[in-house]
């Protein structure tokens, strides 16, 4: 079986796969370092687990109690979300690989910290494991410089300061499951918490809306979407760096407009003008950034939807296609994000090709 993780700062997200890459058992820990709980085959308990090692060790006796030992298990698989310019493919973790995610802490200091943490829990409980990782930038890789480059001073740019794009698993998922009936160009819709499109031509990225890190784009959960640098200064100036950068990811986006709930189920079921407004909101910068990446993809033959907005939203959905009305009538696909499923694969390549 393969384990693959999905760690947080706070979280660890964990799903096994069989032989034959079928899902097994899922679960998590979720609030470590403060009233964890873990939910594993649908059942939630409390749980002492006050680091990472804690509660990969809470979630390892939780699979044993369902029949999973660590003897069944033939690699862990883990979700790295950024793997800059040098990662741009899944790759097995040596010395190497793990000191080159460590060298993007900088452009992810979010979000690898965590992952490294699940990494390094995983090397101490089961030291002879196999591990793996899957990168969310690597899907993005075949961009032109000309999608991913700002216009900066080349010092700054050789800095790694560009677009990188994320959710690339998710495409990814999403392209291996339309198979031979991926449309040539067509624009992907990844709505959840994050927020980010995608144009796919041929089955490769060419343009998305997420960019040097995961705040760019659509208007989010909690994160601002797009908004100007010049914005971002006078926050920081007025507020520091560090209450700058959780306004900007945790206390925007819905959240912020509506000042109620950044959860769209809530907010579409809340007749507040705030809470209309901040759907409102939500639909229009999506729908910009849509017009954005179509002007790239040279039109569009299809529409695709992922995530949880994307996916269980019938009503967001339908707004954001009647915006897009006047480019006659398209396909419209609801496409299961399948990111963990997406990690084993990965892995099991190169399995395979060991």
């Amino acid at each position: 079986m393969l384990l693959v993780l999905n760690t947080g700062s706070s979280s660890i997200k964990l799903a096994v796969f069989g032989a034959q890459l079928d899902l097994v058992i899922e679960g998590n820990v979720a609030g470590i370092g403060d009233k964890a709980s873990m939910t594993l085959a649908g059942a939630s308990q409390s749980v002492a687990a006050g680091d990472h090692r804690e509660a990969l060790d809470c979630l390892l006796s939780g699979l044993r109690a369902q029949g999973i030992a660590a003897e069944n298990l033939k690699g862990a698989a883990h979700r790295v979300v950024h793997g800059g310019r040098s990662l741009t493919e899944p790759v097995r973790l040596t010395p190497e690989a793990l000191s080159q995610i460590e060298a993007m802490v900088p452009l992810a200091p979010l979000h690898n910290p965590p992952a490294l943490a699940g990494i390094k829990a995983v090397s101490e409980r089961l030291p002879d494991l196999p591990q793996f990782a899957s990168f969310d930038t690597a899907f993005h890789a075949s961009q032109p410089d000309v999608a991913t480059a700002y216009a900066l001073p080349r010092a700054w740019r050789e800095k790694g300061v560009q677009r990188y794009g994320f959710h690339g698993l998710s495409y990814a998922g999403m392209v291996r499951q339309f198979g031979p009936d991926l449309p040539e160009r067509l624009l992907a819709f990844h709505l959840g918490a994050g927020v980010s499109l995608c144009a796919i031509r041929g089955g490769r990225s060419i343009a998305t809306s997420m960019g040097y890190s995961p705040l760019s784009g659509p208007t989010m959960a909690t994160r601002t979407g797009d908004i100007d640098g010049m914005a971002v200064l006078r926050i920081a100036e007025e507020e520091g760096f560090e209450e700058a950068t959780r306004l900007l990811n945790k206390e925007s986006g819905l959240l912020g407009l509506s000042g109620s709930s950044a959860d769209m189920r809530a907010l579409l079921a809340d007749t507040s003008p705030e809470a209309r407004f901040a759907v409102d909101h939500f639909v229009h910068s999506v729908v910009r950034q849509a017009g954005s990446l179509i002007a790239a993809l040279e039109g569009v033959d299809a529409f695709a939807f992922t995530g949880g907005i994307g996916e269980n939203s019938e009503t967001i959905r339908g707004r954001i296609v009647q915006k897009l009305a006047w480019l006659g009538d398209k396909p419209v696909h609801v496409i299961p994000a399948e990111e963990e499923r997406q990690i084993a694969i990965d892995a099991q390549a190169l399995l395979d090709g060991a």
